[in-house]
């Protein structure tokens, strides 16, 4: 008959003891986090870049320059006077030469040339880089658990980018416009800062690991995230408004702040004519009128800035330090993007102002976005480090 047991006996004692099994969320997932975040943050930069070579070109009145859509031979610049001499003849039988820039000089045609096939080269470019990476990836079999369909989103909305690019072009191209149509050009960029938003929401993902992610978010600030989302959307609507302002040059109209031209409201606000003498209908006018779009463009900015002000005094009472100094980052960024918005108004849109002010408008929809990531997923500190 066995003995009796001390009852402070470990049950299986004289056996070993089971080893903790750490990251079991993570097990199975495979995958390089590593190095798929490295690769998008290149995406990352691509596009920033795009946006950045996009605002040139609008700027410099280039997009309109190459008249055609070759999405692979176009690669290729032209390599001798002669094809030189067919391009320039292309753009000479479109509106923008002929009611804006006659007379312009082969040379001056092949500065706006370079910008815009720049652009375009860029952005075949990115597709590559996307293209290699994810088939790269695919092939290797180290692509997480869960994360192809996130890529090939990427690439899909890469591919309608380069779509709309040209349906903006084309906008120009006939009739009596010398400029694209702005809400053609506003949904172009708008598309290039979803894509934008993408890329950075899946680098601050792979930050960290899925265990880390989980444990995370279990002490997420709801309320805040709800408050950020709401901001990322804001500020979405006021980067489209800015298109709009490029598209129709409406920048350079009203060169006085906080009036325009000794108005609050410009005069002549819904007109816009029509080439007979009358006006076109009324909606036309938060498109076209130079007057109008600028002043939407401003009061959006001011209502975004004080609705940004109520978000980041909720950040700044979060219980997480690193949450705090995100929005602390935010709110930073959006007094420079209103300053760099007052000063592109007083320099009637002086190229590298408004350059900037485009470069800012990146810059802060990041910041949000991180932000809005550190809300859903805090970084918690230890009671050993402390929370703050």
């Amino acid at each position: 008959m066995a003995g009796k047991r001390s009852i402070f006996e470990e049950v299986g004692a004289g056996g070993k003891a089971p080893v903790p099994q750490a990251g079991v969320i993570d097990r199975g997932t495979g995958g390089a986090r590593g190095a798929l975040r490295l690769w998008l943050v290149v995406l990352f930069l691509l596009v920033a870049a795009m946006i950045a070579v996009g605002g040139l070109t609008r700027l410099t009145d280039s997009g309109l320059s190459i008249t055609e859509w070759r999405p692979v031979t176009g690669a290729l610049p032209p390599l001798d006077e002669a094809t030189w001499a067919a391009e320039f003849e292309k753009y000479r039988a479109i509106p923008e030469y002929q009611l804006q820039n006659k007379g312009m000089s082969l040379a001056e045609f092949k500065v706006i040339y370079w910008w815009e096939w720049g652009h375009r080269q860029l952005g075949r470019v990115v597709g590559l880089v996307w293209a290699v990476g994810f088939f790269g990836f695919l092939a290797a079999r180290k692509i997480p658990a869960g994360w192809t369909p996130r890529l090939l989103l990427l690439g899909a909305l890469g591919g309608a980018q380069g779509a709309i690019g040209w349906w903006m072009v084309s906008s120009g191209l006939g009739g009596d416009r010398v400029d694209v149509a702005s809400y053609r050009l506003a949904t172009h960029l708008g598309l290039a800062f979803v894509i934008l938003g993408f890329i950075a929401w899946y680098v601050f993902l792979l930050g960290r690991t899925e265990t880390a992610l989980l444990q995370a978010r279990r002490v997420r600030e709801a309320k805040l995230f709800g408050m950020t989302t709401g901001l990322l959307h804001f500020t979405f609507l006021q980067i489209l408004l800015g298109a709009l302002v490029a598209g129709i040059d409406a920048g350079r109209g009203f060169p006085t702040w906080p009036l325009m031209n000794g108005q609050f409201f410009p005069a002549d606000a819904f007109y816009v004519p029509d080439g007979q003498g009358g006006s076109l209908p009324l909606w036309h006018a938060f498109f076209e009128n130079a007057g109008l779009v600028q002043f939407m463009h401003r009061m959006s900015g001011y209502l975004l800035f004080a609705f940004g002000v109520v978000v980041w005094l909720r950040g700044r009472r979060s219980a997480h330090g690193t949450t705090r100094a995100a929005y602390n980052a935010v709110m930073a960024m959006m007094l420079a993007q209103m300053a760099l918005g007052v000063a592109t108004v007083l320099t009637a849109a002086h190229l590298h102002t408004a350059l900037t002010h485009q470069i800012g408008a990146v810059i802060l929809w990041v910041l949000i976005l991180r932000a809005r990531h550190l809300a859903q997923y805090p970084m918690v500190g230890s009671i050993r480090k402390g929370t703050q």
